[in-house]
């Protein structure tokens, strides 16, 4: 008798799948980066390609897809972190205005053609329909981030729809739960009883954050331990997405939430650094997963009709938020650039997918199909984000006719990027030495009255890296961001950084937040933009109240080296640190023994 084919344990099945999944998706998306088509599409393939589907390599799609969901809710705890609350509020009209609109306009239009292409009955129509509205923030958004347009009016819009659409879940839960044809669970509650949870969670998230985690992370930044961070933070995540799932509601949403009540803390960078390599990883793994569960047997059997349901798919959803853009008083460049972003079908459609099938609205070959419609519509994305991309900083008619792009600049030195009253000083400098400058703004009117003055500006936006490229940065010496951009970060300087390694770079930061976000650089390429000019209104304050000049030098002297001192602590522990170091009334600088201040007041 044959002896036993020993089992494989848990932990050789981990390795030895990771090893196939990691080896596959690495090779793809390098090749895809390489064609540029994203990193997405080529995880997605790999996905397709190992799983069960596939050649079978790896198994168990489906489990590794609800682990890897983790990736989708720490995706938007980072941008949560991004937006605090007074600017979400800003964000109102966005969200429930052209969200709402968004939702509820592709929901309609796809379940109607839904009903009419297929012959699905109504209820069934509504329940493959309305999820189809959905895009995908798992896509959308690292694109976002990654090109520093998430704080942009464009990223914005784009951000208020995918937040909407997150809390567009539960009523979506709730309709299918409506139009069941199931017995009812008796663990589920009603619609009205999920709203209810969804305003608690919220409230007591908010309290939580306030009156929990802050005093938490002062309390581990006194420690000083930066694994105590990573811990903190990756507690407020799961603690918050634990609790909106235990009430049936969206654990992104509660992951979000927490977020948004750490976006005011002092420690929000540190937080988001530790927690970003997780994200990354189960991110990935998340689009892995999805190649998949997707089911190549259902398209082999219906290729016609499931690539052409993506594309159709794809193809409203362009027309109509194309048109909601519009309607929000969008350029036309962005409105259809808007339209393509979130073209594609979303993540949380499975998840209603399913949903419906339990209901007894769909059979689970009709649910299959219609996953493998919102995973083929993803393929799309990295292609329609390209075009994208060129129509969201595309030139409007009116606006910029007649103004050249950096293109058309002789190649120089030095590119500036931004010339109004900050860029204007520094370029003027310049030129005084005879060095050849390339000035790039994106205002059509200050270009045309630099024009009177005989000033060559070209238009573009100088964050773009392929814009940069046609401006030749590729052989400059120094990049000088000098724009009034409050929302200009190191995490958009980042990939600027990677592609033109030989430039030096000097950026104009708003305030003290905004200088510590870039301390990568070093406060030397680092100028806030009021900084020297407050030290000159000091300088003539105490002249006025009588000081002698070497008083004054001292003066300066002290406070220029307390605030050095301020940012030394501050760039490890925080804005909010150092806090000892302020001068306040009773608190002053150790002057020269025969000082007059005060003498004439």
């Amino acid at each position: 008798m044959a002896d036993p084919v020993p089992a494989i344990s848990a932990t050789e099945l981990l390795l030895s799948e990771g090893v196939i999944l990691l080896g596959v998706a690495l090779t793809l998306v390098l090749i895809f980066r390489r064609l540029g088509l994203g990193a997405t599409l080529g995880y997605l393939v790999s996905g397709a390609l190992v799983g069960p589907h596939g050649f079978a390599l790896v198994g168990g799609g489906q489990s590794k897809m609800d682990t890897a969901e983790i990736g989708i809710v720490l995706l938007l705890f980072l941008v949560g972190l991004e937006l605090n609350p007074q600017r979400l509020w800003r964000l109102r009209h966005d969200i429930f205005g052209l969200g709402v609109l968004q939702v509820t306009v592709c929901g309609v239009a796809l379940a109607g053609l839904i009903f009419g292409l297929t012959g699905f009955s109504g209820g069934a129509a509504i329940a493959l329909g309305l999820p189809l509205a959905l895009s995908s923030t798992a896509q959308v958004l690292p694109s976002l981030k990654a090109s520093g347009r998430i704080n942009s009016p464009f990223g914005e819009k784009a951000f208020a729809i995918l937040l909407l659409q997150d809390l567009a879940i539960v009523p979506m839960i709730t309709i299918i739960a409506s139009l069941s044809r199931a017995p009812a669970e008796p663990n589920t509650p009603p619609g009205w009883t999920l709203a209810l949870y969804t305003l608690g969670a919220i409230v007591g998230l908010v309290f939580a954050g306030r009156f929990v985690l802050r005093p938490l992370l002062r309390l581990v930044g006194r420690l000083g331990e930066r694994e105590l961070f990573v811990a903190v933070g990756l507690f407020a995540v799961l603690a918050s997405a634990s609790l909106m799932h235990a009430l049936h509601l969206s654990a992104a949403l509660g992951a979000f939430i927490a977020g948004v009540m750490l976006a005011d803390s002092p420690y929000r960078h540190e937080i988001e650094s530790d927690v970003e390599p997780f994200r990354t990883i189960l991110l990935g793994l998340f689009f892995v997963a999805v190649g998949m569960v997707l089911d190549l047997g259902v398209i082999a059997r219906a290729p016609f009709f499931i690539i052409g349901m993506a594309l159709l798919l794809v193809a409203v959803k362009v027309a109509l938020i194309t048109a909601l853009g519009l309607l929000f008083r969008m350029p036309r460049g962005q409105a259809l650039a808007l339209g393509l972003l979130l073209s594609q079908g979303g993540e949380f459609a499975f998840v209603l997918f399913s949903q419906a099938q339990s209901a007894l609205l769909v059979a689970p070959a009709a649910a299959s199909t219609f996953s493998a419609i919102v995973t083929v519509s993803m393929m799309t994305t990295p292609f329609l984000l390209m075009i994208a991309r060129r129509l969201e900083f595309s030139k409007e008619e009116g606006d910029v006719a007649g103004l050249d792009g950096p293109e058309m600049a002789a190649r120089g030195a030095t590119i500036i990027v931004g010339y109004g009253r900050f860029g204007q000083t520094v370029a003027q400098m310049l030129m005084g030495q005879g060095c050849k400058v390339t000035l790039i703004d994106k205002k059509p009117a200050q270009i045309e009255i630099s024009g009177q003055f005989n000033i060559k500006v070209y238009y573009g936006d100088g964050t773009r890296i392929d814009l940069l490229r046609l401006a030749g940065a590729e052989q400059a010496n120094l990049l000088i961001f000098a724009h009034d951009d409050h929302n200009f970060s190191a995490a958009a300087l980042a990939p600027i950084q990677e592609a033109f390694p030989q430039i030096g770079i000097l950026v104009r930061v708003f305030d003290r937040r905004q200088l510590l976000d870039f301390n990568a650089l070093g406060n030397g390429a680092v100028t806030r933009e009021v900084f020297e000019s407050a030290v000159t209104m000091g300088r003539t304050a105490l002249d006025r109240l009588g000081l002698t000049v070497p008083e004054i030098d001292e003066v300066e002297r002290q406070y220029r080296a307390n605030d050095q001192a301020r940012l030394d602590v501050q760039l490890s522990a925080g804005v909010m640190a150092a806090g000892d170091l302020l001068y306040r009334p009773g608190r002053t600088m150790i002057l020269p023994e025969k000082s007059t201040i005060g003498d004439d007041a």
